[in-house]
């Protein structure tokens, strides 16, 4: 009966009971793993089944065993499996990869399988203390929003609104127009647009007003921000053609009027 992969309780076709889930050893003195089909039908693996998807909890199980497998297969290797095989025997819990001691009965592959998908599936956004001293951290989220700001967020996103549709005329709108004008006033500019990070400004602004024109900027400030974004590669993608002054760590005005020509964009 070594290697054949029957749940707890179930009995094989020659009348011989089968022992719990990964306790009766196999050859050459390693614990027979189960099925992945035989762990699906325990029973606590339907609530599972149920709250995270056939399909997830599949994977996990065959990762779960995968795992098992070649730890077991790296500690025979070490000529350890002589302690392991009588553990096993014992119906003792056996040392694995996959987060500990290899699960020696049904309730316990259960449970692994339960931590394991919890794990993968928990919020990778966390919330953290800022300890810096940096107030505006990049990498912590920079400003955050007031309360009462967050909770006008939160109602517009939760309830129809006239994004872009013209209340007055009943036709389509733009939804530039709910904001450009408190832009226009704050700014004194003429006209005003909203993107959502300001490598998207950049880009915008260098295509509109410096499409095949010169523009200046002092290598202190050629770097690449977040996303991969590089003032190089953004100015190129516009169209216009970088004048590099100063040096990275000092840049005079002097530098700028130098690099001042016809062709550099007003």
């Amino acid at each position: 009966m070594a290697g054949r992969d029957i749940p707890a309780g179930h009995v094989a076709s020659d009348g011989a009971a089968q022992a719990p889930a990964g306790k009766g050893p196999g050859q050459g003195g390693q614990p027979t793993l189960p099925s992945v089909d035989a762990l699906l039908r325990l029973p606590g693996m339907q609530p599972l089944l149920d709250e995270y998807g056939h399909t997830r909890t599949v994977a996990v199980i065959r990762d779960l065993l995968a795992e098992a497998r070649n730890a077991w297969r790296g500690q025979d290797a070490g000529g350890q499996d002589t302690a392991k095989a009588a553990d096993a025997s014992a119906g003792r819990a056996q040392p694995s990869a996959v987060g500990g001691d290899l699960p020696a009965t049904d309730e316990a592959w259960t449970a692994r399988v339960e931590e394991t998908l919890r794990r993968q599936l928990a919020p990778r956004l966390r919330e953290v203390f800022n300890l810096t001293g940096t107030v505006l951290h990049t990498n912590l989220g920079r400003a955050l929003l007031p309360d009462e700001v967050a909770q006008a967020v939160a109602r517009a996103m939760t309830t129809p609104a006239n994004l872009e549709f013209d209340l007055d005329s009943g036709g389509r709108g733009d939804r530039d127009d709910l904001v450009s004008g408190w832009l226009r006033e704050l700014t004194g500019a003429e006209d005003a647009t909203i993107v959502n990070n300001n490598a998207a400004g950049v880009l915008l602004m260098l295509n509109s007003l410096a499409r095949g024109k010169q523009v200046v900027v002092s290598r202190g400030e050629l770097v690449e921000i977040g996303g991969a974004f590089r003032i190089p590669d953004i100015m190129s993608r516009a169209g216009a053609k970088l004048v590099e002054v100063g040096t990275t760590n000092r840049t005079h005005p002097a530098d700028y009027a130098g690099a001042i020509t016809p062709r550099t964009a007003q």
